[in-house]
Parts: structure tokens; sequence; C-alpha cells
């Protein structure tokens, strides 16, 4: 099958899953709103104590320091937060008998899954635009050029690209929708074990090694360093790394359990 072949049947399922978002919003207001609830939580919640305990602040911060410090985390569990809603989106697919179908067509295997991956980084382009949105509105203000903010984008796409891929194959591997909404909430649960909320030389020596080798702490240092318009060090490379290694892993098993497993 010819390279165009492929990439005409992507953007026909890409379409299909454009469409499936503008007819059913409720999934995607859902999974918006929580990264937003978490902001306005840890802001208007925990802000001001943890705000005064941010390094460098000598117990002068406020909740606007700790605005400008956690945001590029939530940003990071936006990215999380529609991935998760792409292994629904799949295992649905799978559940409902509908890749039956599609498997006696004469079309590209794999134009299935990138039509998955590629809807959802356009919905997470929108996710992402709504939450920094807020995050301006409650006075969230950056010191990055153009530049910066240019790395910013591009960061958050390669991360919603990487992740997307490996909740593709999650949704792929469980026998019902139900599993495919709880086998990625670790996407969700490891920020909290990294420098989204708190810097990690301030966890406790064990918990504080697990947050700096693993593999989200970078990309969301390298996305705080961005916004601040500052060096990103070897933090870049690293989120860079990662994400590679994630993607890759993520298509090749989401291609192998899509071409092995039947539709259920």
């Amino acid at each position: 099958m010819s390279v165009t072949h492929t990439a005409r049947d992507s953007a026909t399922m890409l379409r299909r899953n454009l469409v499936h978002i503008r007819r059913y919003p409720s999934l995607s207001i859902m999974l918006v709103a929580q990264p937003i609830l978490f902001l306005l939580l840890f802001v208007y919640v925990f802000g001001g104590t943890l705000g005064a305990g941010l390094p460098g602040q000598n117990g002068g911060g406020d909740r606007g320091d700790y605005l400008v410090y956690i945001t590029p985390g939530i940003l990071f569990m936006t990215v999380a937060s529609i991935a998760l809603g792409t292994a629904i989106a799949t295992a649905t697919d799978m559940t409902t008998g509908i890749i039956a179908r599609f498997r006696t067509m004469d079309i590209a295997r794999v134009s299935v899954l990138t039509g998955h991956v590629f809807g959802a980084v356009i919905k997470t382009a929108f996710a992402v635009v709504i939450v920094a949105g807020f995050a301006f509105l409650l006075g969230f203000r950056s010191d990055a050029g153009v530049l910066g903010w240019l790395g910013v984008i591009g960061l958050l796409a390669l991360i919603a690209f990487a992740l997307t891929w490996l909740t593709v194959g999650l949704g792929l591997a469980a026998d019902s929708v139900e599993t495919a909404s709880n086998t990625p909430l670790f996407l969700m649960l490891l920020p909290f074990v990294s420098s989204a909320f708190v810097p990690t030389e301030e966890m406790p020596v064990g918990l504080r090694q697990f947050a700096e080798y693993q593999p989200f702490t970078p990309m969301i240092d390298s996305l705080r360093a961005l916004v601040a318009g500052g060096p990103t060090g070897s933090d870049l490379w690293l989120a860079i790394g990662w994400c590679v290694l994630i993607a890759l892993l993520g298509f090749l098993w989401s291609r192998r359990l899509f071409l092995r497993v039947p539709a259920k």
C-alpha cells in the first residue's frame, strides 16, 4: 500500500475522530475541566503556604509566585488528561465492532490508530489554550520570548504525541472501556511525584530520587524553564529523549496489538 494511500486513509480517520469530538463533547469538557480544577485548588487552597516555601522566596512568596511555578505542571497534566481520553476512545472502537468492519475494508490498518493520535494532538492543542487562558486570567505571567513560547508549543506537542501513542496501546490492551478508563490513571498520578507541584529537593530522600529520575520531571522542568525564559540545561534533551522512547514503544506496541488482537 502506497504512502499516499496511507496518508489519505489517515486523514479520513482523523476527520472521523474530529467529528466524534464535536458530536460528543462531554468527555472532552470533563478532561479539560480536571486540570482547571487542580489549578484552582492548588493556587487558592494551598498556594499561600506552598508559595512561601518555594526556593529563593525566603518566606516572601505568595499565591502569584506559586501560580507561576505550578502552571507548567498543570499544562503537562492537561496533555496527560487528553491522552487518557484517547485510551477510552480506542477501547470503545475495539468493543463496538467498528474495527471489525474497518478490517474488511481496503484501508491502511495503521490509519485507524493514526487517526486517534492526530485527533488527540489537535484536541490537546485546544485544551492547552483553554487551560493556559485560565492561568493568565488568574495572574500568570511569563518572561519567555517568541523562541521560548515556540519551544513550549513544540515540547507540549511532542509530549502529547508520545503519551497518546502509549494510551492507544493501553486502550487496545484493555478488555473493556471501564478498564481503559482506569489503566492510564498513572499518567495523572505520577505528576504528583515529580517537580510539578513542589520542588523535588523538598521531598524525603527515597521519594526525591524517584521524582528526579522519572520521565515526567525533566519534561515539566523544561516547560518551566522555557516559560520563564531561562536555560533548560540537560533537562530538555532528557525530555525529548523520553518522549521519543515512549512514542516509539507506544507505536510498536499499539501496532502489534491492533494487527494481532481481534476486535472484542
